[in-house]
Parts: structure tokens; C-alpha cells; sequence
């Protein structure tokens, strides 16, 4: 006779999700990616980031009550990686309120490294739709309100986290 053993696994699989954190001197941004809006913006920064892209990079434009633009890896605005990526316009959070993290570029499907963080939602409408949003700012949101032009990207970490 044969015996059949039933054994019941319960595997609990906790969700991870990955988040970046831009270390300055002014203290630590961290972002949560907007995923399923932007997905290849969301992978090519993370790749970037991952490669020690961004390291030692200045946040090389900065306008109060606008934005911080940072990821020129000549430090003028007017470099990037050496490639390019389509545009993802067309998700849920696809509009420029404080902290919100966004794809700089010079004209549609033009953007690479360069990046922007919004300081605030009073001047940024015009943005929406024309720009990716591809994550927000979730901790350390007084940390844009401190960056000057010349503040260095000391380093970006890209980690594994069960939940925000």
C-alpha cells in the first residue's frame, strides 16, 4: 500500500520594493519610485545609481519655489549619460507636487541622468504630463529647502525595504 503524504507549506512572502537615498551634506533624501508610472525611468535611475553614476555629482541648478536639478555629470546642465529614454507621461502621479522626483530633459524623450525634485506644487503645473514623474521625496522633504547650487550628491544608495 502506498502512502501519500500531504505536507502544507506556508511560505509568507513579505513585498519589497526598492527606494534611493541621495546623501548630502545637508542630510538624507530618500524616494519612493513610482513603479508601475514609469517603470524604464524607474529602471535607468536605479541602474545609474547602482553603477555610482550620480556619486559626487552638484545639484547644478537650483530655483526656490521651483525645483533642484541635479545628475549633469559636467555640472552645467548640459550632459547625461550618453544615452537617452522615451518619456513615460501618461500614469496616475504624473504631477509635480512637493518632493516629487522627475526625468529633466531638453525637449520630449530627450532625458538620460538628469533629474529634478520639486519644492513646491505653486509653480510646477505646467510640468505635468510634459516631464516623467518617476518617485517622491517621503523622508527629509526640509532637506530640498536647504540644497544651494554647488551641493554634491555625496553619494545614492539604492536599497531593498519591506514597506514605507
Amino acid at each position: 500500500m502506498n502512502r501519500i503524504c500531504n505536507l502544507l507549506v506556508i511560505i509568507t512572502l513579505i513585498p519589497t520594493m526598492k527606494i534611493a537615498e541621495i546623501h548630502t551634506n545637508k542630510g538624507v533624501m530618500k524616494i519612493k519610485f513610482y513603479e508601475e508610472d514609469a517603470p524604464n525611468t524607474v529602471k535607468n535611475f536605479i541602474d545609474l545609481a547602482e553603477h555610482n553614476f550620480y556619486d559626487g555629482l552638484t545639484f547644478h541648478r537650483v530655483i526656490p519655489n521651483f525645483v533642484i536639478q541635479g545628475g549633469c555629470p559636467n555640472g552645467i546642465g548640459n550632459g547625461g549619460p550618453g544615452y537617452t529614454i522615451k518619456c513615460e507621461l501618461t500614469g496616475n502621479n504624473q504631477y509635480h507636487d512637493r518632493g516629487v522626483v522627475s526625468m529633466a530633459h531638453a525637449g520630449r524623450d530627450t532625458g538620460g541622468s538628469q533629474f529634478f525634485i520639486c519644492h513646491s506644487r505653486d509653480n510646477t503645473s505646467h510640468l505635468d504630463r510634459n516631464h516623467t514623474c518617476f518617485g517622491r521625496v517621503y523622508e527629509g522633504l526640509e532637506v530640498i529647502d536647504q540644497i544651494r547650487q554647488g551641493d554634491v550628491m555625496e553619494k545614492v544608495i539604492i536599497k531593498e525595504v519591506e514597506s514605507i
